[in-house]
């Protein structure tokens, strides 16, 4: 079981959960960016794991029995538990929002009721340039402990525990050790930028900045507000 670091909330470089839409249709990428969730506290450990399918069949004409028959890889899972405190503030409700943030990730979202495909949300787990882990999943479960009430009943501390599950999908990463799905990522927006400009700096060509916009769900690309926090599709999505 993962555990959180009390110490982790002085990183210069903090983990986050970007839970996203499904998408429409047979896609596997995910759909528009819903909300980020930043982690206070690093995880002081993750907990990867990996099975395979192996089939054997018992057979009476050979003694040590037949040979085992590959079946299949099954989706990679991660644990990890989130610290969250705001006893420093113990009047108010940061902890409770982000638990139910978190319980929200295993409810369907009203866009994908709309669109007739009900699913809850997919989510990608990222660290900085830590990359091993990085892949799309869905969250399966989450076990929230309230450990800590202020003097009014409101909870100012819990731990959460996530067990996330891969959403496999038809293409690698770009590193063969990354696992991910497509080599997205998140790009905050600051003053200045622009789908052109950023297609530019990311693929090389401002021609495809209707990709991002359509990752993204954004309608008028005019208005792009400072702080807003795009994902970033791979090039080989770009390209398709």
């Amino acid at each position: 079981m993962a555990k959180s670091s009390r110490g982790a909330g002085k990183s210069l470089v903090r983990a986050t959960l970007a839970i996203h839409e499904p998408p429409v249709g047979t896609s596997t990428t995910p759909g528009a960016l819903m909300r980020t969730f930043g982690f206070e506290f690093n995880p002081a450990q993750l907990a990867l794991s990996q099975r395979a399918q192996w089939k054997a069949t018992p057979t009476m004409a050979v003694r040590d029995g037949s040979k085992p028959e590959f079946m299949g890889a099954e989706p990679r899972e991660m644990t990890l538990e989130v610290f969250l405190d705001s006893s420093t503030a113990p009047t108010g409700n940061t902890v409770l929002k982000k638990v139910e943030s978190l319980l929200g990730c295993c409810e369907v979202t009203a866009k994908s009721i709309a669109a007739d495909q009900p699913s809850p949300p997919w989510v990608v787990f990222e660290w900085g340039s830590f990359s091993t882990a990085r892949f799309t999943a869905y969250v399966a479960s989450v076990d929230a402990s309230y450990t800590l009430f202020g003097t009014t009943g409101v909870p100012i501390r819990a731990t959460c525990q996530l067990r996330l599950v891969e959403i496999p999908g038809k293409t690698k990463g770009q590193n063969p050790t990354s696992g991910a799905l497509t080599a997205q990522r998140v790009h905050r927006v600051v003053a200045g930028d622009s789908l052109q400009s950023l297609a530019w700096r990311e693929y090389g060509t401002a021609t495809v900045w209707r990709a991002i916009a359509e990752i993204n769900g954004i309608d008028d690309p005019s208005r792009l507000a400072a702080g807003t926090e795009l994902v970033l599709p791979a090039p080989e999505e770009v390209t398709r």
